[in-house]
């Protein structure tokens, strides 16, 4: 990496003017993204509603257009732009072109708005900053002012004439920057969810949206709520409630440091409790508080200890009840909480979490009274209330216990080979690359553990003849600890419900831990026999493996057929006869293919294991109901069926018959 000759003191610098924001977007809107850019119009609608707050103004516009500029309008006291005497510049310049200005800064409330959601003096200036051009028309003190900027700097000088009108307010029109922004194509969705939010906290303030469809088209909606997150919580709630819909509210006096001044904080709630509705959200003047912050920690002490504490008074708790948890509370809760104070500590610009210590100390002690109040009040609520959360609490407690049973019962990381008698494991973890092999017998096993591919390919041996899973009852199939081991083996559980599954879980496909199952026999009679009893275990249990075609047959050679040079595997009679024919009038020897376990395992790997060169035989569900019948008919409990096939079919079988 080159290094550079020098750094100096001439080698600081400093940003200014709009550079300050144009350069590092991220410092104020928390990003350069579409959600710094969509903050950027928040900064720009929250001075808007703090006018409304105030009472100057009952309605605000926003204007969404096509080419993804922004207007919006209040009807409010007008943005003062004139000559500052005080500060000996046009106010436009600080309002506009300087960060850190505006008429939010006084302590206590001695400032022009007695709660607001602007405090910094950066919102207006950093939009401004930020974008490709803005256009600002006010009207106040009986004149029109204009105002143009572009790329952060103004265009030309302020325009000011007489206004005859008695309107009053703030028009700004502008388009964010793609220099500064990667996205600025804000979604609809955006401006209907900020706006609906904060028509809920501001009760009687209309908010309009109008969204533009073509170059002569808008779409309007329109957001009122006349009694604020009261009507709200209603809505949310409708006929589900358990309890009545509770408004409470207070204002305190206080400080977060005894050396600081005290500052107001007014407390507005609405509540209920509901067992098929849950919802909480809070908000600080006016802004939504995503991440909570102090809101967030008062509600979740002050809850929790007071609904334990009527539990505890009323003899509600069994022996073996936990304590509950704000969780159970939250379950069945729909709460909106809406502060205003005169002081205020954001987690940072973008206004997601407060941290006010007073704050989360006034909002704790107020819910603790008001709640201690109303279940004294409202003693048929509070029941319904205390039992609801009980409920919660032992579903809860009842569903954790399920879910490290099942946990425990499939976790892989036990070391399964150790838990399931003579199960060979492969090395690879990821289920769509590795295999297992169900193979007959103990000496089949010794084989094929020789000749498999260890990175890939695991092995579990059948010893002996597996239950007839069509003829016997779940009780009988579950104390199989053949059947119970391949279950465990496989990871995937069963498609069953029995008290008697001895903690098997229920059948989830994405917990197979192998992308091919291979049942692996002799060629012979007794192979035939428990390939087809593994069949009908997977049928019964867990059909799915089957419809989702992870069931296959390894075939094994019938015939080794061996001259001086060559070696030919036949699976067929046909194929013996076929490979005799190309011998021709070559020596050769024909011999009868050994069992598994008598193999070696290059023979092994080469026929039966190599997936280059081995034969699978796909097990498919193309006649589900049709294979239904037969597993039936030849396993099940369908005598006269199986007398009738017999009868039809059995010449066929004649030859094969071991009469010895």
């Amino acid at each position: 990496m080159a290094k550079k000759a020098s750094y100096g003191n001439d080698d600081i610098v400093s940003l200014k003017g709009p550079d300050q924001v144009r350069k590092r977007p991220a410092v104020i809107f928390g990003s350069d993204d579409i959600e710094g850019c969509q903050h950027s119009v928040f900064e720009i609608l929250s001075n808007s509603i703090d006018e409304a707050r105030e009472g100057f103004g009952d309605k605000i516009v926003v204007t969404r257009y096509l080419d993804h500029s922004v207007e919006i309008q209040d009807f409010g006291r007008g943005i003062p732009v004139d000559y500052n005497t005080k500060e000996k510049k046009f106010n436009w310049e600080l309002v506009f072109c300087t960060l850190y200005a505006g008429g939010k800064y006084s302590k206590g409330g001695d400032n022009s708005y007695g709660y607001s959601l602007g405090l910094n003096g950066l919102g207006l200036c950093a939009t401004q900053f930020a974008s490709e051009y803005m256009e600002a028309e006010i009207h106040r003190d009986g004149f029109c002012y204009k105002l143009n900027f572009k790329k952060g700097k103004l265009v030309g000088q302020m325009e000011k004439e007489p206004y005859s009108k008695r309107d009053t307010g703030s028009r700004i029109k502008w388009r964010p920057d793609l220099k500064v922004f990667t996205d600025i194509a804000v979604p609809l969705e955006y401006y209907q969810d900020i706006i609906k939010r904060q028509a809920i906290v501001n009760s009687g303030i209309k908010f309009i949206l109008k969204n533009q469809l073509n170059k002569t088209q808008f779409e309007t909606f329109e957001y009122y709520y006349e009694n604020g997150i009261t009507d709200y919580v209603s809505e949310i709630a409708e006929d589900a409630a358990l309890t009545s819909v509770q408004s409470w509210q207070t204002e305190r006096i206080g400080r977060d440091r005894e050396d600081h001044k005290d500052y107001k904080v007014l407390i507005t709630s609405a509540l209920c409790f509901s067992n098929k509705s849950q919802k909480k959200e809070y908000y600080h003047n006016s802004s939504w508080l995503e991440h909570g912050g102090a809101p967030e920690k008062a509600v979740r002490n002050a809850f929790t200890y007071q609904i334990d504490a009527y539990l505890k008074t009323n003899g509600k708790y069994t022996k073996s009840d936990p304590k509950i948890k704000f969780e159970d509370i939250e379950d069945c809760l729909v709460l909106v909480v809406s502060s205003f104070s005169t002081e205020t500590s954001y987690e940072n610009q973008t206004k997601k979490a407060i941290t006010n210590k007073f704050i989360q100390e006034a909002m704790t002690e107020f819910f603790k009274r008001q709640l201690e109040i109303y279940f004294i009040e409202n003693r048929t609520e509070a029941e319904k209330i205390a039992n609801q959360v009980l409920i919660n609490m032992r579903s809860r407690v009842k569903a954790e216990v399920t879910r490290q049973t099942i946990k425990k019962t499939l976790t892989t990381s036990n070391d399964l080979a150790n838990r399931v008698q003579k199960f060979v494991d492969c090395r690879a973890k990821n289920a769509e690359d590795r295999e297992l092999f169900i193979v007959e017998g103990d000496s089949a096993l010794g084989a094929c553990k020789q000749a498999r591919d260890s990175e890939f390919q695991a092995l579990m041996p059948v010893r002996g003849k597996i239950l007839n899973c069509l003829k016997c009852e779940y009780d009988k199939i579950f104390k199989s600890e053949i059947i119970t081991d391949l279950v465990k083996v496989l990871g995937c559980g069963v498609e069953v419900k029995s008290k008697h599954m001895k903690g098997l879980a229920e059948f989830n496909l994405d917990l197979l831990r192998y992308n091919k199952v291979i049942i692996c026999t002799d060629a012979d009679v007794d192979g035939f026999q428990i390939r087809t009893l593994i069949l009908t275990m997977i049928y019964r249990l867990m059909p799915t493996l089957i419809e989702e075609g992870k069931v296959f047959i390894a075939e094994t050679p019938l015939y080794e057929i061996n001259t001086k040079d060559q070696v030919w595997f036949a699976y067929t009679e046909q194929e013996k006869t076929a490979a005799i024919e190309e011998i021709g009038n070559a020596k050769y020897t024909v011999q009868r293919s050994k069992g598994l376990g008598e193999n070696e395992a290059e023979m092994m790997w080469l026929t039966t294991m190599n997936p280059k060169t081995r034969r699978l035989v796909e097990i498919l569900p193309e006649d589900a109901e049709r294979t239904a019948q037969i597993f039936d008919m030849l396993l099940g409990d369908n005598l006269a069926g199986r007398k009738d096939h017999i009868a039809d079919n059995g010449y066929m079988y004649i030859d094969m018959l071991d009469l010895s």
